[in-house]
């Protein structure tokens, strides 16, 4: 069984955090997706690598996601980022920090970079989507989508089996979030792994993230047949072995 924590950041506000402590030692910090959770493959994955590796780890469901406290329409990119900065404070501290970004995670994980740059040691991303909102919803909905949100506030999207409320806050904060236009000089270790067959994110948005970094050293893995989530047992040694090569 997973020990999960929470931490209380207002009063009205907590969030549900996975943590593995390891002193003196580096930390991977991993960030999940858009609407989902901690209760999927990879994070319990990347748990039991750091244990491996005696590695210290950290994991949160962002407000409004899993467990954690608040309203998902409420959320947007800044809350998002500025929840994950506070539980790296607290919890990873001074410590050297791998991140893993999934799908929206990895728009999190960049933001992180404003905070965490002389600690950012190496960071993995997996079906990369930052800047999602704009480019993967926004310009791709109709006059009428367009009309809807902007009269009620919100719309419900269809994607496969999912439905997502969509805030129009939440479009507008994503544009307050730009990041392809960001330069990092930064020297770390960098690989995006992208599913071939990746339905939600196209392979585009991980080499837009490698461009970003100037002086790193950086890879683009492409999984044949690879899905947007990556977590079937197969693909999850892909990733294992790619976090492996970061840290080394």
């Amino acid at each position: 069984m997973t020990n999960f924590n929470y931490i209380k950041l207002t009063n009205s506000k907590k969030i549900r955090y996975l943590k593995y402590n390891q002193k003196n030692s580096d930390y991977i910090v991993f960030l999940h997706g858009f609407m989902s959770d901690l209760e999927g493959k990879k994070p319990k994955a990347f748990l039991n690598f750091a244990k491996k590796n005696r590695l210290g780890f950290l994991a949160l469901e962002y407000s409004g996601h899993g467990k954690s406290s608040g309203n998902f329409t409420s959320g947007n990119i800044s809350k998002w980022t500025k929840e994950t900065k506070l539980l790296i404070k607290k919890i990873v501290k001074k410590n050297k920090i791998i991140l893993i970004g999934s799908s929206m995670g990895a728009w999190i994980s960049l933001n992180q970079f404003k905070y965490f740059k002389k600690q950012i040691i190496g960071f993995l991303g997996i079906g990369s989507a930052p800047e999602f909102l704009e480019g993967l919803m926004w310009k791709k909905f109709s006059k009428k989508m367009k009309k809807e949100i902007k009269k009620n506030g919100i719309i419900n999207l269809k994607h496969g089996n999912y439905e997502y409320p969509i805030s129009l806050q939440l479009i507008k904060d994503g544009k307050k979030n730009r990041v392809f236009n960001k330069k990092i000089y930064h020297k770390l270790n960098i690989t995006m792994v992208h599913g071939r067959k990746d339905e939600s994110v196209p392979v585009s948005y991980s080499r837009k993230v490698l461009k970003i970094f100037k002086n790193s050293k950086k890879k683009l893995v492409i999984v044949e047949n690879g899905d947007h989530s990556l977590s079937s047992p197969k693909w999850l040694k892909i990733l294992r072995k790619e976090l492996k090569n970061i840290i080394n």
